[in-house]
């Protein structure tokens, strides 16, 4: 996520990648013929991103059940890093603009960076079982948000060199990124080395398992010498589909990204525009929107946890998160009381979208009615979030024409429906 942040305000200030030279007027430079049409473009832009992510994604679900995990995410990793480098960087060096090629290369960036997320989850729920899940997948899924936060912060500090450097250096982190999965990630405890831990009766155990309690004092050190035991069979995307829960989160999910993805894609440009700060202000203000979902995830989670109920504590996050969004839009211009509604805001709203994305995903992938087979999280996680982002790609649209007709009161009045 650290590279898309970039594309607004990269086109809102010129209409293409690079940035403007001293002297240099809109007229000069420039991909559309006023801001509307720009704007416009950017939310489409979004959508494209967003509806080839959510394609992707249940294609990726079901690749990620079949095939090793670490060589899926560091496909995705490096072949989306690649094409971010393309999208900002090479076409300014060779000073190359085109609406189509941007589109086009939004999509393949969709389609490869879909890969990740169910892969990673898939991961995570090997190693971890239902009975911490909430808490530790709530401050794991903190991932998403540290990213969205470095990636501010990377990209504004070379931003004066030009846009073009933003995304270069973004783009090499992430490819770094996929080097590092590649050769050092292991997908699962049976991939420590020659000592494991086991269960007497179970390989697959977690290392947190579901009744670690009553386990306790099964577990032993065996060495590698035995039979290995035959690989679960993977669970259709039909029969994932049906499972228990997985519809209903799945729609939950798609309202609820819908508005989790606009704070990401718009917060910046909504600052800029409506309080009239600069941009680098803007962006590093909109990081406690992320900070606040980091927390809120985390501490959900453990509340979840503890209750042995995830729904609960869900809807009355969102229940309160209407209010915040309320309080929101009537901030004032003054940016210390509107980073502590972001936080709060991001609080209530990232904190559920990170426990559906990860948690709860993992929980419907490892359920009872699977049976005999258990490889069906990656594709469970594909569908929660190929659905929620189907959602939030139609609403990135929406976004742009409510705002471009109706104003941005009318955007915070879609949020709150949304939510509930």
């Amino acid at each position: 996520s650290i590279s898309a942040q970039w594309t607004p305000s990269a086109f809102q200030q010129n209409g293409s990648t690079s940035s403007l030279s001293p002297g240099e007027t809109w007229e000069e430079n420039k991909l559309f013929a006023d801001m509307g049409e720009a704007t416009l473009f950017l939310g489409a832009l979004d959508s494209i991103f967003l509806f080839s992510y959510a394609v992707g994604l249940y294609i990726s679900g079901v690749i990620g059940d079949r095939f090793n995990l670490r060589y899926v995410l560091s496909f995705g990793l490096c072949g989306s890093a690649v094409t971010e480098f393309v999208f900002g960087t090479l076409t300014e060096w060779l000073q190359f603009y085109n609406v189509y090629f941007y589109c086009f290369l939004w999509v393949i960036n969709g389609l490869l960076q879909s890969t990740v997320w169910p892969c990673v989850v898939a991961i995570m729920g090997n190693w971890f079982g239902k009975s911490g899940r909430g808490f530790v997948f709530g401050l794991w899924s903190a991932c998403a948000s540290v990213g969205n936060i470095l990636g501010a912060f990377l990209a504004s500090s070379v931003l004066k060199y030009g846009y073009e450097y933003a995304f270069l250096v973004t783009s090499v982190v992430q490819f770094a990124g996929g080097v590092v999965v590649f050769f050092g990630l292991l997908t699962s405890p049976k991939e420590i080395g020659e000592f494991i831990f086991v269960q007497d009766t179970d390989s697959q155990r977690p290392l947190i398992s579901d009744d670690e309690d009553e386990l306790c004092d099964e577990y032993s050190i065996q060495q590698r010498d035995e039979e290995p035991e035959p690989q679960p069979k993977a669970i259709g995307f039909l029969q994932a589909f049906c499972l228990p829960g997985v519809i209903p989160y799945s729609l939950a999910y798609a309202c609820l990204k819908l508005v989790n993805y606009s704070f990401f894609f718009w917060l910046p440009f909504y600052l800029s525009k409506n309080f009239g700060w600069k941009e680098v202000q803007a962006d590093r203000l909109s990081v406690w929107y992320d900070v606040g979902g980091i927390v809120g995830g985390t501490v959900q989670g453990l509340i979840s946890d503890l209750l042995g109920k995830r729904a609960p504590v869900l809807a009355i996050s969102l229940l309160l998160a209407m209010g915040a969004l309320v309080g929101y839009s009537h901030s004032p211009n003054n940016q210390l009381v509107n980073g502590a509604l972001l936080a709060t805001t991001g609080f209530l709203i990232g904190g559920p979208s990170n426990m559906i994305s990860s948690a709860i995903s993992a929980d419907l992938g490892r359920q009872e009615a699977l049976q005999n087979s258990q490889e069906a999280l990656a594709t469970v996680t594909g569908i929660v979030d190929g659905t929620g982002s189907i959602g939030a790609a139609g609403g990135q649209y929406l976004v742009s024409l409510i705002e471009s007709k109706l104003g941005w009161m009318c955007v915070f009045y879609f949020f709150i429906i949304m939510v509930g």
